[in-house]
């Protein structure tokens, strides 16, 4: 988080190396997954990480009938806390499909941005 921490609160400021920028979707994506452990809903931060995540019914096959999709950026600033689920949703930053989908916010923030 470290390496995004500044861009994530200033979005004038060079955005980090794809290195970084993956690292930091995949590992906050898959604590999410480790933190609300399912299948009921795929989050999807392309073109880095889908998991799965929260209890309920498994899905196995074809397009997951609940789904929450957002950019690296976006999904960032929800998992540290700098943006909120509803906000996201409501700008159109963030999809979420399906009758669970929103259950996600309920598990964020899951990790803090650095101190500049």
């Amino acid at each position: 988080m470290d390496a995004v921490s500044a861009w994530l609160r200033d979005d004038s400021v060079d955005a980090p190396a794809r290195t970084e920028l993956a690292a930091a979707v995949r590992t906050t994506a898959r604590t999410l997954a480790a933190a609300a452990p399912g299948h009921s809903v795929e989050v999807r931060v392309p073109p880095f990480v889908a998991v799965q995540c929260i209890e309920g019914p498994r899905h196995t096959r074809g397009t997951p009938p609940n789904v929450v999709e957002t950019d690296p950026r976006t999904w960032l600033l929800l998992a540290t806390g700098l943006l909120d689920f509803a906000t996201a949703l409501d700008s159109g930053a963030l999809t979420a499909s399906g009758s669970r989908a929103t259950e996600v916010a309920r598990w964020l923030p899951i990790a803090r941005p650095a101190e500049d």
